[in-house]
């Protein structure tokens, strides 16, 4: 049954993606329309802003909702191109837009991807690995206060894949509301990095040029902050008692 809910929310997601795309761009000529597809590689999304930005400036709202709604389904079903989104958007969108655009989507997609989890996942882990899942649960609720400093460490860093962390986090009983802020505050660091390189688009000959050892210093540094607090908190608990 689990199998089943996924397969049928995966097939009507994907038909309101082909609706989507045959309704808003109904002017693309047959070369244009093979490159309206999910980017894989940076001439990918080449190819795909060349399109996008022609007719950003007459069909703005239409290249927005697709845009978004294809940047949600991507995160929703954990599946690989949501980086090349990113530095599509710095191409497409004013920074802030773009920055903003990106944490909004990562947020809502990845939140779409927890409740597919609630629903499939969680049932099926509590039915087979009822232990397993109550030893997480268990160390949850030790950093119940500092929940969202975790979750952002966790988004900022690559220790464990954002997929992974979007499928394991109902499982082990993390809230929606401090995963889905967690997400929105966590991603921007990275999302900043992926947008401003979309600022030279064509400058670039792969995505990882995205990341250099700048980006990587920063990223380090914002991961540090982001635990600072919970550090603080328990110097202070140790003092308290």
């Amino acid at each position: 049954m689990s199998l089943l809910i996924l397969l049928a929310v995966f097939t009507c997601s994907a038909l309101i993606m082909y609706v989507v795309y045959r309704n808003l761009f109904p002017a693309l000529s047959e070369d244009e329309m093979h490159k309206i597809k999910i980017p894989r590689d940076i001439d990918d999304v080449k190819a795909l802003g060349t399109v996008l930005s022609k007719y950003n400036n007459t069909h703005y709202t239409r290249v927005l909702m697709a845009y978004f709604t294809t940047y949600i389904f991507l995160q929703t079903f954990a599946i690989p191109g949501s980086i090349c989104l990113s530095i599509l958007s710095g191409y497409l969108y004013p920074f802030p837009l773009a920055l903003f655009l990106v944490c909004l989507c990562c947020g809502l997609g990845s939140s779409l991807c927890y409740m597919l989890s609630y629903l499939v996942g969680r049932p099926v882990v509590y039915k087979y690995f009822p232990a397993r899942a109550q030893k997480w649960s268990r160390q949850v609720e030790k950093h119940r206060d500092h929940l969202i400093n975790y979750i952002i460490f966790l988004r900022i860093t690559p220790l464990l894949p954002n997929a992974f962390i979007n499928v394991t986090a109902p499982v082990i009983d993390v809230p929606l509301g401090v995963f889905f802020l967690g997400t929105f505050v966590g991603v921007a660091p990275l999302s900043f990095v992926a947008i401003n390189a979309g600022t030279t688009l064509y400058n670039m000959t792969t995505t990882g040029e995205v990341v250099s050892w700048h980006s990587v210093l920063v990223l380090a540094a914002l991961a540090a902050l982001s635990i600072l607090p919970v550090c603080f908190q328990r110097k202070l608990q140790q003092k308290l008692e």
